[in-house]
């Protein structure tokens, strides 16, 4: 095994995984197409700027983005994709004052978000315990991914990333499979269940599989999530005041951030109580 993979540390220790605006060009302010809704103000169209896109790449209401009808901004999440692509790919070549570039970097930001995604979850496959007898191939599947996130955007674009996915979330299932099993506690499988408006209040749901579940608007006061496999599950606008969700797993914040909970809610330490809450 080699030293990259012995010594691959959980999520709070990649920085490159979580979102530096200062160092992006605005793309997901631009790159996403969003329509007037509960979530969105306005309509804009793929590739568009946000009316409220400053010259500095920065949001002009970013501390008012939820009491503006943007809520669906802060439930956001590009993983790091976004510096990445500004810096990396692009070397620094800002679509604004290198006009050439903006369509091939807007192709290319999607791509490289699904990258890091998929890095996130990898990385802490590898730091679960019980996931130990995978930490092979979960560590080749890291270092492939990262490889990926290196190419030019001429690959990125070309890139089948759907099969590249599908790849990396069968190793990710049985990583997830070996977590719930060594918690000593293997819950019930709801695996896309449709549990929208559920009430789970108070439930038992520790070594639970939730991945893709359907939970919006879903009671999940007080419940027992430790250990829970969450990869995919939908919480907008569940309630997870007093919810223990140490322990759980492939939680990201972005899901957080489109729940509600307060104090009460026990997190894991690799994530944060959303400002709203």
């Amino acid at each position: 095994m080699s030293e990259e993979r012995e010594h691959a540390g959980p999520v709070r220790d990649r920085p490159d995984l979580r979102a530096d605006c200062a160092d992006c060009f605005g793309l997901c302010c631009v790159v996403p197409a969003f329509s007037a809704s509960a979530d969105f103000a306005i309509d804009k169209g793929a590739g568009q700027p946000c009316p409220n896109l400053a010259e500095d790449f920065r949001c002009g209401i970013h501390t008012r983005l939820r009491q503006s009808g943007f809520r669906g901004c802060t439930v956001y999440d590009c993983f790091g994709a976004g510096q990445k692509v500004s810096q990396v790919t692009f070397g620094g070549q800002d679509w604004r004052r290198a006009p050439g570039t903006a369509k091939r970097m807007f192709e290319v930001f999607p791509v490289m978000r699904d990258l890091h995604e998929l890095l996130w979850y990898l990385t802490e496959a590898l730091a679960l315990p019980a996931a130990r007898p995978l930490r092979d191939d979960l560590g080749a599947a890291l270092e492939e991914t990262e490889r990926l996130t290196r190419s030019g955007p001429e690959v990125l674009v070309e890139l089948d990333v759907e099969a590249h996915r599908r790849r990396v979330n069968t190793l990710l299932l049985r990583a997830g499979e070996l977590a719930r099993a060594g918690a000593g506690r293997r819950g019930k499988d709801h695996r896309g269940a449709v549990l929208i408006g559920a009430r789970l209040k108070g439930a038992d749901l520790r070594g639970a599989s939730l991945r893709g579940a359907q939970l919006i608007g879903a009671d999940l006061r007080g419940a027992d999530l430790r250990s829970a496999d969450l990869i995919g599950a939908d919480l907008r606008g569940a309630d997870l005041r007093g919810a223990d969700l140490t322990g759980s797993f492939f939680l990201i914040q972005s899901q957080l951030d489109a729940a509600k909970g307060d104090a009460t809610t026990r997190l894991p330490p690799s994530l944060v109580h959303p400002a709203h809450w």
